[in-house]
């Protein structure tokens, strides 16, 4: 297709905002505000809601002429791809992303890319465009890792991060006793195509995605052509002091496992912010839980986070020096400079998750760069943006095996993870169209290449 041909094409936006919401009925969540669609989402991974979006997602791919094929970490909202044939067969170009949520989520986390993905192909139907190469829409499973704990779990099986058999027995959080296989067996979407990059390869990998957070929305920026995405590690901590009565004992003699924790935790702000980068704890656990008693034990996450990676080890290493310091009760960046000095505690770390800074594939990027210029235009300018993303993706682990990139659009004041989540029709629609003009970019690119 010519430059002026793609201008052309454009997708439904109302049929769009109609179909991402019509499914959004199931899995409803809390009520944000007044509007027929104010109301976030709380669609778990292989929940009943969930299984009903995959059965419609499968339906619908299918009734628009596309192969279905559900691998061994099953469907829809799990590895399902679903194919739509073009001239020349090979590795689709597929737009991918993921349907399930947070238990209090919203309405456009993963669901605006799976929907925009299938937009896509309804477009290209109605216009009879014949493509050189497949396309298809991929949903992934467990993205969130909301309900299984490990997040992107089921594309990081895909591209050999994970064993299938790790990914299979990852047991629901809040005390249930189901698996994640367990689950796919009962809602029927336990496939036999096998995960893996190897048997199932991708030919492209596109993403479109709600930022997340306020740049695009500040900047008065459209789309983000994303280049990659921030390296990051997990640890759990875990602070061992000594249990004691909170009137009976004097600040010299305790062991105050939380008050440490809480001193490692401000540090760990501290440190980050010198460095450029950011920390968070979002788990904080204790024992034994009575406001009469010093806590003897505490348990935190800690989530650091750069754009290079020599920085999030940097960081790793300073505070692992720190915190030791610090739990022993010396003085470190004026954390212990106030208060009295105890008996001091113990840290250890235990290590959870690395996934080093992702840079995706410039083909990609650019396909973004230049959909989204023509989309908007004399106007573009700085509307279009390149961006590093802040989250993971299921694109961090594709981009590993296939050319990947990423679209931004913006979300009301950077609101993600949350019922109040918001993304304007016209926001959704800009992205969409930036989606199909990039994957049709892309399989003229991919041709042009291998006739060169």
């Amino acid at each position: 297709m010519s430059e002026g041909q793609l201008g052309a094409v454009k997708i439904d936006r109302d049929r769009l905002w109609r179909d991402l919401h019509r499914t959004c009925e199931w899995g409803k969540g809390e009520r944000w505000g007044e509007g027929p669609t104010d109301i976030g989402m709380s669609r778990l991974t292989l929940s009943d809601a969930d299984k009903q979006a995959r059965d419609w997602f499968v339906e619908m791919t299918k009734s628009l002429g596309c192969d279905v094929k559900v691998d061994a970490m099953g469907d829809m909202s799990g590895n399902i791809f679903a194919v739509r044939p073009g001239k020349n067969g090979g590795p689709p170009t597929y737009a991918g992303s993921h349907m399930d949520t947070q238990p209090t989520g919203g309405r456009y986390d993963g669901i605006l890319g799976v929907h925009a993905g299938i937009e896509a192909l309804k477009t290209m139907n109605d216009l009879n465009i014949e493509t050189e190469y497949d396309t298809g829409v991929i949903n992934w499973t467990n993205e969130e890792g909301a309900r299984f704990p490990i997040s992107m779990v089921s594309s990081g099986v895909w591209a050999g991060a994970y064993t299938l058999e790790k990914a299979h027995n990852l047991v629901e959080v809040g005390g249930g006793k189901a698996t994640q296989k367990s689950e796919l067996e009962r809602i029927g979407y336990l496939g036999t195509l096998e995960a893996s990059y190897k048997a199932n390869p991708i030919g492209a990998h596109f993403e479109l995605h709600i930022e997340q957070g306020p740049i695009l929305e500040s900047s008065g920026g459209k789309i983000g052509a994303v280049e990659g995405a921030q390296a990051f590690k997990w640890f759990i901590i875990t602070v061992k002091g000594r249990d004691c009565h909170t009137g009976t004992t004097d600040f010299q003699n305790r062991s105050d496992a939380m008050l440490t924790a809480a001193k490692l935790i401000l540090h760990s702000h501290n440190k980050a912010t010198e460095f450029g980068c950011l920390a968070s704890t979002g788990i904080l656990t204790l024992r034994p839980g009575s406001t009469n008693t010093v806590p003897g034990w505490v348990q935190f996450s800690l989530d650091i986070r750069s754009k290079e990676d020599f920085v999030v080890s940097k960081l790793e290493e300073a505070l692992k020096r720190d915190f030791e310091l610090i739990a022993s009760g010396e003085e470190v960046g004026n954390i212990n400079a106030q208060g009295t000095k105890g008996r001091g505690c113990t840290v250890e770390w235990q290590f959870d998750t690395d996934s080093p800074a992702t840079k995706f594939h410039e083909d990609c990027i650019k396909c973004v760069e230049d959909s989204a210029r023509d989309m908007l235009g004399t106007n573009a300018g700085s509307q279009v943006q390149r961006m590093t993303s802040g989250a993971g993706h299921d694109s961090v682990y594709t981009s590993r095996h296939a050319p990947t990139s990423m679209i931004f659009v913006p979300c009301r004041e950077g609101i993600s993870h949350n019922p109040a989540e918001y993304c304007s029709p016209e926001d959704c629609g800009n992205g969409a169209q930036t989606l199909l003009g990039a994957i049709l970019r892309y399989d003229r690119l991919r041709a042009e290449k291998e006739h060169s």
